[in-house]
C-alpha cells in the first residue's frame, strides 16, 4: 500500500484524502433505508408488557426484564435498595432453592447477569433455545414467589456483600468518593439523583428486613416490567411460555414517579476532596439534559470532539503536545430525569490542577467560539453509529434496546430513532451547546488530591 502511493503525488497526502473520503462518505444518504427490528408485542392480563424478536440467525436465545426500578426511586435515608435487590433476586425463591437460579442454568448451558442505574434495573439470561422454558419459570418464580424466601439471614447477606461491594468500588477505591461528592453538590438533597446507585453504608444498614419487603411490593410487579423474549423463538411458543409461567403472578401497585425538583446551579461550586491518591485530579460538572432529549446527541458528539481519541481536543493538546496529564475524559451522561457533562483531567508529576482547568476551559470555549470541524463532527458520529451497529449484531443487545426503547418512547423499536439523532448533529449544534451548558452555566468544581494536602486544589478564579 505504501509503495503504491508513493508512486502517486504526495502518496500521504493521498492516503489521508482517502480516509477522509471515506469518513465523510459514510454518512447515511437521505435515502438510505431506514433501521427497522421486528417484532411482537403484547400485555398480559395482569400488565406484564412482552416483547418477541424474532433472530433465527444463530440458535440461541435472550431473555431481558427491565424493572422500572433504580436508584431514583429510593428516598434520604434508604438508598440502596435497588441494587441490593439485584443480588436479593439471586438468593432463592418459594420453588428454587438458593443456588438453583445459576446451577440450574450453567446445566442447560445458559449464563445470567443484572445490572441496576438510577432509573431501572435490568436482569437477563442468554443460552440455547432448549433453555428458553426454564429461563422464563425462573424469572417467574422470583417475581411472584420471592417474598416467601426473604428472610432477615438472606437480607443480612446480601446487605454484607453489597456492603463490601460499595467499600471495594467507592470507599477504598483511589477517586472512588469523587462521584458521590459530585452528585450531593449539582443536586439538591430532595433530588432522585443526589445519591449514587450503591447507596450508602448507613443506609443499608439502617434497613429493616419490613422495609426491604415493602420496597419489593412496591416495585416489583408484572404492570411495573417489560419483558423481552429474543432469539430463535416465534411469536406463538414464546407467548404460550410467557402466559404459563407469567399470568397468575398477581398485579402490583402501579407506582408513583419520583419528586423532582427543579434543578440549577446559583454559582460555581469548588469543592476539595482529600483521598488516599498520589496524583490530583480535577472533575468539571454541569446539568445538561435527560436521555433522548433534544441536545443530548449534541452533547454526546460534544464529548467525543474533546475526549474521543488521540485526535480530539483535549488529549491531543494534554496527553500528546503539554504532556501535562496521562489521563483526560469526557463524556454526556443522561437519565431519565436529568443529565451531566463530565470532564475529567489527571496532573502527572511536575503539573498542578490550576494549569489542567486552565487548558480545559480554553478548548471548552474555543469549541465554543468557533465550533468544532466537519470532520471532527462526522467523525464522532461514524464512532456512535459503528458503535450502536455493533450492539445490534448480538441477539442480547437488541434485547436490552428494545425494553429501553419501549420504557423511554412506548414503542420498542427506536433503532432508527435514537440512532438518527447522532446523524442530525452538525458543527453549529455542537458549539452551540457547548456555550449553552458549558461555558455559560455554573458547574461543579472537584479537586481531589492526596491526604494532607489541600494546597493542590484548583483555585477559584485563578484561571481566565
Amino acid at each position: 500500500m505504501t509503495h503504491l502511493l508513493s508512486r502517486r503525488a504526495g502518496g500521504r497526502e493521498a492516503l489521508l484524502a482517502l480516509v477522509a473520503a471515506a469518513a465523510l462518505a459514510a454518512a447515511p444518504s437521505p435515502a438510505a433505508a431506514q433501521l427497522r427490528v421486528p417484532h411482537e408485542r403484547f400485555t398480559l392480563a395482569n400488565g406484564l408488557t412482552v416483547i418477541v424478536h424474532e433472530d433465527r440467525s444463530v440458535p440461541v436465545v435472550t431473555v431481558n426484564t427491565l424493572y422500572r426500578v433504580g436508584s431514583a426511586n429510593e428516598r434520604p435515608g434508604r438508598t440502596g435498595f435497588a441494587h441490593l435487590f439485584e443480588h436479593i433476586m439471586f438468593m432463592g425463591s418459594q420453588h428454587v432453592a438458593n443456588g438453583d437460579f445459576d446451577r440450574f442454568l450453567e446445566a442447560a448451558g445458559a449464563d445470567n447477569n443484572a445490572w441496576t442505574s438510577e432509573d431501572y434495573t435490568n436482569y437477563f439470561e442468554n443460552g440455547p433455545v432448549s433453555a428458553l422454558e426454564l429461563m422464563l419459570y425462573l424469572d417467574a418464580d422470583r417475581l411472584g414467589f420471592l417474598l416467601p424466601e426473604m428472610t432477615a439471614e438472606k437480607v443480612d447477606i446480601q446487605r454484607g456483600v453489597v456492603q463490601n461491594e460499595r467499600r471495594q468500588r467507592v470507599d477504598n477505591q483511589p477517586y472512588g468518593l469523587a462521584d458521590e461528592n459530585i452528585l450531593s453538590h449539582l443536586y439538591p438533597a430532595a433530588h432522585p439523583y443526589n445519591w449514587p446507585v450503591i447507596g450508602s453504608l448507613a443506609d443499608l444498614q439502617a434497613a429493616s428486613v419490613d422495609d426491604v419487603r415493602d420496597f419489593f411490593r412496591m416495585y416489583y410487579t408484572p404492570n411495573n416490567a417489560i419483558l423481552v423474549v429474543a432469539g430463535a423463538v416465534g411469536t406463538a411458543q414464546a407467548r404460550t411460555l410467557v402466559e404459563r409461567w407469567f399470568g397468575d403472578v398477581p398485579r402490583g401497585p402501579d407506582p408513583a414517579g419520583p419528586q423532582v425538583p427543579a434543578v440549577r446551579l446559583e454559582r460555581d461550586a469548588y469543592q476539595t476532596l482529600e483521598d488516599r491518591v498520589q496524583l490530583p485530579r480535577v472533575y468539571n460538572a454541569w446539568h445538561t439534559v435527560r436521555a433522548y432529549a433534544d441536545d443530548d446527541a449534541a452533547l454526546a458528539v460534544l464529548a467525543d470532539v474533546l475526549s474521543g481519541g488521540r485526535y480530539s481536543r483535549f488529549d491531543r493538546r494534554m496527553v500528546y503536545e503539554l504532556q501535562n496529564t496521562a489521563e483526560v475524559t469526557a463524556y454526556q451522561e443522561s437519565g431519565r430525569w436529568d443529565g451531566k457533562f463530565m470532564v475529567f483531567a489527571t496532573a502527572r508529576p511536575g503539573h498542578d490542577l490550576n494549569e489542567l482547568q486552565r487548558i480545559l476551559d480554553e478548548e471548552i470555549r474555543r469549541v465554543a467560539e468557533q465550533g468544532p470541524t466537519e470532520r471532527e463532527v462526522q467523525r464522532a458520529i461514524n464512532g456512535f453509529e459503528a458503535g450502536f451497529l455493533g450492539n445490534m449484531e448480538r441477539v442480547g443487545g437488541k434485547a436490552a434496546r428494545l425494553a429501553q426503547y419501549q420504557d423511554a418512547f412506548g414503542e420498542p423499536d427506536g433503532f432508527e430513532r435514537d440512532l438518527a439523532r447522532y446523524r442530525r448533529v452538525t458543527p453549529a449544534d455542537v458549539q452551540r451547546v457547548a456555550r449553552q451548558y458549558l461555558v455559560d452555566a455554573h458547574r461543579v468544581v472537584l479537586s481531589v488530591v492526596p491526604q494532607g494536602q489541600p494546597t493542590l486544589a484548583v483555585t477559584p478564579g485563578a484561571q481566565p
